[in-house]
């Protein structure tokens, strides 16, 4: 995902104050976006100036929206499936799929927002070309990004994964005798350290900024418009029953202004790719997901 990992622990606390106080609910109707029922919108990312230009836009059009901020991943989910949130965008389409398989819920993507292409690293070649048979690649070793990082070796043309590879793919998956490189997952924080031991490493967008790198400085990255990359579209999140709201769908139009996506573009350091993808599309690529999941 693009947002940040590191935020405060003073924002969770202020996040599990903020949905205390919440009455809603898990059968609570969606909040009627006034000053006293403001539509409550849970992100990960409160911090970036783009959502103080969101929350101005929102209310020039009449709507009230209060962002409850978290730092767990899950709690804006589960803020979401109880009735305490009205939305939440944090996450991608993957992300949103092992949610709703795990707690068997059927949290809806309502609009899209981004693709942040994930990008290959390296401090001792300057192209993936220069990456010598038989070389070490560091992936991270969580489930979502530890599949997307096999994606982007394959595309990259270092590895050959089985069937093909998918948003599942493991380092299991990978054929030694059809690839050039071998692959070692690490813990994603350690990512771009492992950068002095190996020939390359896939870096998450939330450190390559703590490890003194760019976007420009990857040598590969994936392309955001390819089917691969269809996962990995963040997206507004609704419970289904709300997923035709007109004023929820209001708010994603809203996002989708030029002053508000570049704030997004800026936030990601140049790197965030808007996507405008609609509700049905994004729908479609969630059931294929969780129906993958399921059959796992």
């Amino acid at each position: 995902m693009s947002v940040r990992s590191t935020l405060l622990a003073a924002g969770a606390a202020a996040s599990v104050l903020a949905l205390a106080a919440c009455s809603g609910g898990a059968e609570a109707a969606v909040s009627a976006g006034t000053a006293e029922d403001p539509i409550r919108i849970g992100v990960v990312s409160s911090g970036e100036a783009y959502w103080d230009t969101f929350a101005d836009a929102a209310a020039e059009d009449g709507i009230t929206v209060e962002i409850v901020n978290f730092s767990d991943y899950q709690l804006p989910n589960q803020g979401l499936s109880d009735g305490d949130l009205d939305l939440n965008q944090f996450q991608h389409i993957q992300f949103l799929a092992g949610y709703n398989d795990a707690r068997g819920e059927e949290l809806t993507p309502i609009g899209a927002t981004a693709v942040y292409p994930l990008g290959l690293y390296s401090t001792a070649h300057a192209s993936v070309e220069e990456i010598p048979a038989g070389g070490e690649v560091a992936i991270p070793n969580d489930d979502t990004n530890q599949a997307r990082a096999l994606l982007v070796l394959q595309e990259a043309g270092l590895i050959a994964l089985r069937d093909g590879g998918s948003s599942f793919s493991t380092p299991a998956d990978v054929l030694p005798d059809e690839s050039r490189v071998t692959v070692t997952p690490v813990d994603a924080a350690q990512t771009a350290l492992a950068l002095q031991d190996v020939d390359a490493s896939i870096v998450n967008n939330d450190f390559v900024g703590d490890a003194g790198l760019t976007a420009e400085d990857a040598i590969y990255s994936d392309d955001p418009d390819a089917s691969a990359a269809e996962p990995y579209i963040n997206v507004w999140v609704s419970r289904a029953e709300d997923a035709d709201d007109e004023t929820l769908n209001r708010l994603v139009d809203i996002f989708h202004t030029e002053e508000i996506e570049q704030g997004v573009i800026d936030a990601s350091g140049g790197t965030g790719v808007i996507k405008d993808n609609d509700a049905a599309d994004l729908a479609a690529i969630l059931t294929e997901i969780e129906t993958n999941l399921a059959a796992k």
